[in-house]
């Protein structure tokens, strides 16, 4: 099977509308407060060694920062209900699947969710994480051999399911940075047909 490259960014509806609510904080609020005080500090004598003109400036550049990343993951994201994928999955490990493994006797629970949402504490890996990309498609009995920076594990498929996800994102870093779950370092590759039919 021809694995094809998603250029999708799938999240929960829960990531979502975080990132919508961060964003909207950041352009009514935030950033205008921070522009006020910039404005304010300005005329407080020579800018170039004013502190709080600096500093203002510099939060204003991350600000900005922040919101064009947060803008442009809004516009990249394919936002998947995960309870809405039990109709779509026929069985399989579908994002937003909450999957149920057994690992040398103990059992684990993992949910599959987006990179924003990623939180391996507390069993929300990313579809593009190794052990999310190893146990997409597969169906309770299977053994699934994932490979991590850590070695090579196998698990088998005790129970799947899918049912809302509570997924607060963590925060992420500006684009071009590349984070790191215990499960291993994200990877684009993956076969869309599992994400979502």
């Amino acid at each position: 099977m021809t694995q094809q490259v998603s250029t999708a960014l799938y999240m929960t509806p829960a990531c979502a509308e975080a990132l919508r609510a961060e964003l909207q904080d950041l352009l009514y609020t935030q950033r205008p407060a921070m522009a006020r005080t910039a404005q304010w500090a300005a005329g407080n004598g020579d800018r170039s060694e004013n502190a709080d003109y600096q500093y203002a400036k510099r939060a204003l550049r991350r600000f900005d920062g922040r919101i064009r990343f947060l803008s442009k993951r809004l516009e990249q994201a394919q936002v998947i209900d995960p309870l809405q994928q039990a109709q779509r999955a026929q069985g399989r490990v579908l994002f937003g699947a909450t999957v149920t493994v057994e690992e040398d006797g103990e059992e684990r629970q993992f949910c599959i969710v987006g990179v924003d949402e990623t939180d391996p504490a507390r069993g929300l890996i990313s579809y593009q994480a190794p052990l999310g990309r190893a146990l997409l498609g597969k169906r309770v009995g299977d053994l699934v051999l994932v490979r991590t920076p850590g070695g090579e594990r196998e698990l088998e498929i005790i129970a799947l399911e899918y049912g809302a996800i509570d997924s607060r994102p963590h925060p992420v870093a500006p684009a071009g940075a590349e984070a790191e779950d215990e499960v291993g370092a994200a990877d684009a590759g993956t076969d869309t047909e599992v994400m979502a039919e």
